[in-house]
């Protein structure tokens, strides 16, 4: 089939690479426009569109893809001259107007990192951590005018592992969901596969907020745990340290008991700080303007008053 491919990020990019060493033709990629990254915040192309220029692959940026606008008009001619069978999409962050959706034979597919109906919405990955899911997966869907709700032509699953964090998952999924994308072209191409409504009761994964990472010490320590891989590396974990908003990597669960929540103990083991169960030992932490580094390390350079409390 001629594709013409969407999406924007890294797992987006993984998934562009295997269609293009797929039987299938891409003959163009819509992606976001480039953004401005870094300290001198100069303008950088998605890592899509890079993936685009190394294959010497036509790429489109519009800002938009609504009607009686200058880059929505352009870019209708633009898919008229193309005239793709399919258009797969993962992760392109732009909503895509109805007349579009049925302008393309084949119609959009998207590849969405969840089991669905399970965990529709913009953070599948990290929801399904959040919540203690054992199993999760990818799924490969026609999209229609909801929020992924069209019917599905596809799925995969995995396990997540116990100490699993958010990026860790995506990259596995992007991994085996870049597979079932290109399975799911040949499906189609080749006529035999057949779309399917999607079954059970929903659940929503809403876009995360930075407040939304904030620990709260006086949830139990598993819940802890959940929340600072699940928010691993975007938009990162975080607590306060007086006036001070540290970031917080992935923790190690323990049996230590009896320290009150948010209070912190320096031992020769490691780090540990007090939830509303058992306590937790720090692996990483991040003062305000420095890396990442060792918790050890850390409470090391620091002088700590005893009962000194994380917020």
């Amino acid at each position: 089939m001629r594709i013409l491919f969407a999406g924007t990020p890294d797992v987006a990019a993984m998934a562009l690479r295997r269609l293009i060493v797929s039987e299938h033709e891409v003959i163009g990629v819509l992606t976001r426009p480039d953004a401005r990254k870094g300290r001198g915040r100069t303008l950088h192309p998605s890592p899509v569109a890079e993936v685009a220029m190394e294959y010497d692959i036509p790429t489109f940026k519009p800002s938009t893809l609504k009607l009686d606008t200058e880059d929505g008009d352009r870019f209708r001619e633009d898919l008229h001259s193309l005239a793709p069978d399919c258009v797969p999409v993962v992760a392109y962050g732009n909503l895509i107007p109805e007349d579009l959706l049925a302008a393309v034979p084949q119609g959009w597919i998207n590849l969405h990192f969840s089991l669905l109906p399970q965990w529709r919405g913009a953070a599948p990955v990290q929801a399904a951590i959040y919540h203690g899911d054992d199993i999760t997966g990818a799924t490969t869907f026609r999209i229609d005018r909801g929020l992924d709700t069209g019917d599905v032509l596809g799925t995969i699953t995995t396990e997540i592992g116990a100490n699993e964090t958010a990026a860790q998952l995506l990259h596995r999924l992007a991994e085996s969901g870049g597979d079932l994308l290109v399975a799911t072209m040949d499906g189609l191409a080749g006529g035999a596969l057949v779309a399917r409504p999607q079954v059970g009761e929903p659940t929503y994964a809403a876009k995360i907020e930075k407040e939304d990472a904030q620990i709260n010490w006086q949830a139990p320590a598993l819940q802890i745990d959940r929340q600072i891989r699940a928010h691993t590396p975007a938009p990162g974990a975080w607590t306060m340290l007086a006036d001070q908003r540290m970031k917080v990597g992935p923790v190690v669960l323990s049996e230590r008991e009896g320290l009150r929540p948010g209070h912190i103990e320096v031992t020769k083991q490691g780090v540990y700080v007090g939830t509303g169960s058992t306590a937790v030992m720090l692996g990483e932490i991040q003062p305000p303007g420095k890396k990442m580094m060792n918790a050890a390390d850390w409470a090391r350079g620091v002088t700590m008053a005893e009962g000194t409390v994380f917020q």
